[in-house]
């Protein structure tokens, strides 16, 4: 494991979240510089949003159903899971009439912005590439609007965007 500035083991995860530009594109999110991860209603995708990421961890942004699909953009976690508070709102699309607010059902995290790749790294790229052969995007049939990145991914696909990690 890497040590930190501290000397601390670097316990930092990375993820892949993705979203389609018309719906919330990486501009807006530039422009917005910091936004709440909400309306994922996947059990899978809710319980990593809930338990497993964390402040801190990296985030690759990632515009699905898009021409191309690419991994457009970095970001950070900057507030762990909490409630889904769209879930509980009966006008929001995301309304979720089951989710009760004293057991919430759905999770969000908020994330900030850190920098958009030099070049999007596309799915055609990415499928190219043999370090990214086992990556779970790159995996029939899966469809995690969130999803785990392993640290020698998140690597790969910096270089391939010409990004550096520098936060």
């Amino acid at each position: 494991m890497a040590t930190g500035k501290q000397g601390k083991a670097d316990t930092r995860r990375y993820w892949l979240f993705k979203s389609e530009p018309d719906a919330y594109g990486f501009a807006q999110f530039q422009r917005d510089g910091r936004t709440f991860w909400h309306g994922v209603r996947n059990y899978e995708a809710r319980n990593l949003l809930r338990d497993a990421i964390r402040v801190g961890d990296g985030v690759l942004f990632y515009h699905s159903n898009a021409e191309p699909m690419a991994v457009v953009g970095v970001a950070k976690v900057v507030k762990a899971g909490y409630p889904d508070h769209t879930a509980f709102e009966p006008e929001h699309e995301y309304h979720d009439p089951d989710s009760d607010p004293s057991d919430p059902t759905w999770f969000m995290v908020d994330v900030e912005c850190v920098g958009a790749m030099a070049k999007p790294v596309t799915r055609e790229a990415m499928k190219a590439e043999p370090a990214l052969a086992d990556m779970m995007l790159l995996r029939t049939g899966s469809r995690l609007s969130v999803q785990p990145v392993t640290p020698r991914e998140w690597r790969t696909i910096l270089a391939l965007g010409g990004q550096r990690e520098s936060w």
